[in-house]
């Protein structure tokens, strides 16, 4: 019971960790003490991406490459002194949720479809349909907030960047999944009809 215990404080806290990179990071610059940090976050991600593994689900190849780019950021920047490399980690997390999502849309069921089934595996062909627009919908969301993640790092104002990043992404995903939702719940009740 303690070690189940131990393990949710690790997969919680690491959770955490990748929410919170925008502040980690914008604190690390700011105070100069990246250079502890970095070890600290690379082998809690460590941790996270084992949890992971045993982990059932069409989400865990998405959370498992999340905290490998991390993983690798936190390596690289570490080793070259560079932290600044840590800045591309919103960059890299839009990249890997489109390359799931946009690479899910050319097989038989797109992440969402996989999704919407650990609900209900009986899903008709409207709802089939309906998946495969909200796929879509994801890969331009993740395209157009990674490429202003990407202008943040460029334009090199790590408090634009961290505003971006840390706040204003997280409000605009949880905008669209609340749309979604609102979409989700009106088909529902329209075909119940």
């Amino acid at each position: 019971m303690y070690a189940t215990r131990s393990l949710k404080g690790v997969q919680w806290v690491t959770a955490m960790i990748l929410l919170a990179w925008p502040f980690i990071v914008w604190f690390g610059l700011a105070n100069n003490s990246l250079h502890w940090l970095l070890p600290l976050i690379a082998v809690l991600l460590i941790f996270r991406v084992c949890q992971i593994r045993s982990k059932p689900g069409p989400m865990r190849l998405v959370m498992q490459s999340v905290a490998l780019a991390g993983i690798a950021l936190c390596i690289v920047s570490y080793l070259l002194k560079a932290y600044q490399l840590l800045l591309f980690y919103p960059v890299a997390v839009n990249l890997v949720m489109l390359i799931v999502f946009g690479g899910s849309l050319w097989s038989a069921m797109p992440i969402i479809e996989r999704i919407a089934r650990l609900r209900d595996p009986q899903l008709p062909s409207s709802g089939v349909i309906y998946t495969r627009r909200v796929t879509q919908v994801w890969c331009v969301f993740f395209i157009l907030n990674g490429s202003v993640a990407l202008f943040t790092v460029l334009y090199g104002d790590v408090r634009l960047w961290t505003l971006w990043n840390g706040m204003i992404s997280y409000l605009l995903m949880g905008m669209l999944m609340v749309c979604e939702w609102l979409m989700r719940c009106r088909m529902i009740k329209r075909e119940q009809q």
